[in-house]
């Protein structure tokens, strides 16, 4: 690709590229391809001017390089990033508010008189007849204060005022719109599904194969924990179904033979089969948008009461007006009140901070499903995590398998990654890629596999039963036993090591020694946490005591719990909340999932169980356990954002009023500066948290 280097400095470059306009598509793929690379920091691409700004680490020939090699053909760019990518929308909304303000100020100072208020009449009548339906329901809302001002301004004959009104009006409707619709889809891509691999049934057996591969028609499976990777009919099985995602359902559904299941949707209990309908991901991305859009999850409480103050204080703008009348029998000083509001910046500043607040989060990977999150972040004063996979980290690894019976290491790994790999998480990632590295093939050789929650797997290997999982759920439920000359080799396992056991006909046949280490940011992230207002951290896990301990005690948490189960996490934070306390749990396994429906507010590692992630408020980054502290940060800054905005809305408002009615400003001049007060705090409002 030829370019040209217009602008540098250290770390960062401005190329254009020569060659014909940019399309949108060609710039989505740019965008794709330099966010893929490792040394690049950030990068924003202008499809109108053909350039790109491209912040990088390391070695500047590297990124030349990089760019020389680049071409659209050789990018494989998933086709739902191409679709819903958004930058087509802030186009059209770019020019729409170009073409709005250009036309504004040329009708101005174009045409004449006569034809100035045949359109000024012409785009009165919209507001004026949304104001009559709005006294028509008996409500006395914004809608009739906007209409009443607009029409006393017209009968007076002052065709300015009354056109200034409806621009700013116009332009206040345009950005909340632009800004609704770019958070909303900005918070639809990152909750859109991304699914690289899936089960398909052929021939009786299972494999798995990427998900582009798979074709209409196609039967793949979906089993407890997964994500239904396509729209479909279920072909076999059954399963309970949790369509939250999808429906808003809170209930799991069943579903059967000839039911129909839809992507996105969370396998909660079973087994099914399900015969692909529709490949494209378009549809689930639609679905996701109109369900954040009809979700109240979006409105935060302040929100709430900010539309409720707004439609209150409409009766006593009115009122207001009408008793200057009476006082002072002056009209302008009368219209000037009217002229003014709290309600358009009220209604206009809060959703658009809070917007603007998710969308800020999503740049830094977190995803937020609703503003209320964000407001129970900025007060939580006690986070649980879970520790395998949240507070270690997410890719432990296996250190050896200590065989308790007459078959090769190498033998027992394969059947643990046989089984382990249905039911992904961390310590069943770390068993899968040790058989991976080892190049130890494990193909189909057993029949269903059934999920214990928190405890294991459990199936049949050659009619024989086999379980995989805790020391709680293989030695004590199970009532597995050593084999024989075994019991000083189990006594003296390392305790340094977390322990995954296999059994084989009620005979302990294998145990994983996994090493679980400490993610690097654990530490200092509970620390910062502290400092940022969370005044009890607690570590809650199924691992042994052992194990727990030393993990508490390396990380400095307040208290821990060891040998739980999901129940038990979900008592403690009921308990926690019953004392008063705003509670945030964090975790990455189905076992977490109970406790992350409980807490005030759940988060869910982004690679971790798909159920969690489809049941928590909150989805973070699984590199970076630090972006609970972001997230804390730009909540609590969100609030101090919208108390800002009150005071300022409340301040200049009350000031224009004031003026107005004593004479000193006319209702032109005062509907301008309040429109154009409103305009900016809206602007402001768009702006990023400082963190």
């Amino acid at each position: 690709m030829k370019f040209v280097i217009k602008h540098e400095i250290r770390g960062r470059l401005r190329v254009h590229f020569v060659y014909k306009n940019m399309t949108f598509r060609q710039a989505d793929i740019l965008q794709y391809y330099l966010m893929g690379r490792e040394n690049i920091i950030s990068s924003q691409v202008f499809n109108r001017t053909n350039d790109a700004v491209i912040c990088y680490s390391g070695d500047r020939q590297a990124v030349l390089d990089m760019l020389k090699r680049f071409s659209y053909e050789k990018v494989d760019v998933p086709e739902q990033y191409l679709e819903n990518s958004g930058r087509q929308l802030n186009e059209y909304y770019k020019e729409k508010l170009i073409n709005k303000i250009f036309m504004r100020y040329a009708c101005r100072v174009v045409l004449p008189m006569p034809v100035k208020i045949a359109l000024t009449s012409y785009s009165a009548f919209k507001y004026v007849l949304i104001g009559i339906k709005t006294l028509a329901k008996g409500k006395l809302e914004v809608p009739v204060l906007d209409a009443t001002a607009i029409s006393v301004s017209m009968i007076r004959g002052d065709i300015n005022t009354a056109g200034s009104i409806m621009f700013l009006l116009g332009v206040g409707e345009l950005l909340e719109e632009w800004t609704h619709k770019k958070s909303v889809g900005d918070l639809a891509r990152s909750m859109s599904l991304n699914i690289n691999k899936v089960w398909l049934k052929k021939d009786g057996t299972e494999i798995m194969v990427p998900a582009k591969d798979i074709k209409k028609g196609d039967i793949v499976v979906a089993r407890m924990g997964e994500v239904v990777p396509f729209d479909g009919e279920v072909a076999d099985g059954e399963a309970m179904i949790n369509q939250a995602s999808m429906t808003g359902e809170a209930v799991p559904v069943r579903k059967i033979k000839g039911n129909y299941v839809y992507a996105g949707t969370v396998v909660e209990e079973g087994e099914i089969g399900v015969i692909v309908k529709e490949t494209s991901g378009s549809g689930k991305f639609d679905k996701i948008v109109y369900m954040i859009e009809e979700s109240e999850k979006l409105k935060s409480s302040m929100e709430g009461k900010a539309e409720h103050l707004a439609d209150k204080l409409v009766p006593y703008s009115l009122g207001g007006t009408i008793l200057t009348y009476l006082l002072t029998r002056n009209a302008t000083k009368a219209i000037s009140i009217l002229m003014v509001d709290y309600s358009c910046a009220l209604k206009l500043a809060m959703p658009i901070s809070v917007l603007a607040a998710i969308r800020q989060s999503n740049d830094y990977k977190i995803t937020v499903k609703g503003g209320k999150f964000m407001e129970k972040m900025s007060v939580a004063d006690t986070i649980v995590f879970d520790k395998t996979g949240t507070l270690t980290k997410a890719e432990p690894t296996v250190v050896d398998v200590v065989a308790f019976e007459d078959r090769s290491k190498d033998d027992l790994l394969r059947i643990a990654a046989c089984l382990e790999e249905h039911f992904p998480h961390s310590m069943a990632n770390a068993v899968v890629n040790a058989a991976k590295s080892r190049n130890l093939t494990h193909d189909e050789f057993h029949s269903k596999v059934e999920y214990i929650v928190a405890h294991g797997i459990a199936t049949t290997i050659n009619g024989k039963r086999a379980i995989i999982g805790s020391y709680h759920f293989v030695m004590e439920d199970e009532k597995c036993v050593i084999p024989d000359g075994k019991e000083e080799l189990f006594k003296n396992l390392p305790p340094e090591y977390s322990h995954l056991y296999l059994a084989i006909e009620n005979k302990l046949s294998a145990v994983i020694l996994i090493e679980d280490p400490l993610r690097e940011e654990s530490v200092e992230t509970i620390r910062e946490l502290k400092k940022n207002g969370i005044s009890k951290v607690v570590m809650m896990t199924g691992d042994s005591d052992r194990t727990a301990k030393a993990i508490a005690a390396q990380v400095g948490v307040d208290e821990y719990y060891s040998e739980v189960l999901p129940e038990d996490k979900a008592k403690f934070i009921e308990s926690e909340t019953e004392k008063g306390r705003c509670v945030i749990m964090i975790g990455d396994g189905i076992n977490d999932s109970p406790a992350l429906s409980k807490a005030d507010v759940g988060i869910a590692i982004s690679n971790g169980a798909q159920l969690a992630r489809d049941i928590a408020d909150i989805t973070i980054d699984g590199e970076d356990l630090s972006q609970i502290v972001t997230l804390i940060k730009i909540s609590k800054g969100l609030m101090k954002k919208i108390h800002r905005n009150y005071r300022s809305i409340v301040g200049i408002n009350t000031a224009l009023i004031i003026l107005g009615a004593c004479g000193l400003i006319q209702p032109a001049t005062s509907a301008l500066l309040h429109n154009s007060s409103t305009l900016a705090i809206g602007l402001s409002s768009m702006k990023d948290i400082e963190i």
